[in-house]
Order: C-alpha cells, then sequence, then structure tokens
C-alpha cells in the first residue's frame, strides 16, 4: 500500500476524480494524438480541472519518452513525454503517474496534456 504523507499533514487539500462526461479530442500542430469517450477529469485544490486520457486512447507514435519524472506529494511520481508530429515537437507537454498514490489510484494508465501546448476539445458525446 503506497500513502502519501502529504494527505495527513494538508487534509484541507483535496482531490476529486470523476469521470468525464462526453468526448474527449487532442490534437498537436494538427495531428490527433487522443481522442476518447473515457476521460477522468481531476480536480485538485482550487487548480482547474484537468483531464486526463486513457493510454489506450492515445495515438503514442506521437509520445517520445524524455526521462524527466516529477514528484507531487499528493498523487506521486510523474514521468513525461513530448509529442511530436511531422511539423514538429513539444518538450515535455504531456505526464503520467504510472503507480500513482491510492487516493488518486483511478488515473493509473492516464495522462495529461499541457493545454498550453495542445489543442482539447471537450464536450458532448
Amino acid at each position: 500500500m503506497v500513502m502519501s504523507t502529504a494527505y495527513a499533514a494538508n487534509p484541507g487539500h483535496k482531490i476529486s476524480i470523476a469521470p468525464f462526461q462526453g468526448r474527449v479530442v487532442v490534437t498537436f500542430k494538427g495531428a490527433v494524438v487522443a481522442d476518447t469517450v473515457k476521460a477522468l477529469s481531476l480536480k485538485e485544490a482550487s487548480y482547474p480541472a484537468t483531464l486526463y486520457i486513457p493510454r489506450d486512447d492515445c495515438k503514442m507514435v506521437h509520445f517520445v519518452e524524455t526521462g524527466l519524472t516529477t514528484k507531487c506529494p499528493f498523487k506521486g511520481t510523474a514521468r513525461y513525454w513530448s509529442l511530436s508530429s511531422k511539423d514538429g515537437t513539444s518538450e515535455n507537454a504531456v505526464w503520467g503517474y504510472d503507480n500513482p498514490f491510492d487516493q488518486v489510484a483511478e488515473i493509473d494508465g492516464h495522462v495529461a496534456f499541457y493545454a498550453d501546448r495542445v489543442d482539447i476539445r471537450a464536450g458532448g458525446a
């Protein structure tokens, strides 16, 4: 069992995860890199919600793992990918948690995108 001591030290720091109702299409320089109706919406503290997309619904041919990792006291260790298309690249534009803390286990096998580096269309199914 993986537990984060950050939750005990910061009981006011809330994270909620819910299925996103609708379709999410992510494009990078005109290339569709993700298309799903199974996204999760993660709301953390006062931050805007972040959509997490199942890796199975991503076109991993556009993803290049970078070796960068960061640690979040509330979610665990994230790894990063750059996005690549015939028209360019964006370094460390995507992240995901392979073994997230138990409190956010639902995001295992999902990735999120920096919204300023891709186009995200999210709406009704």
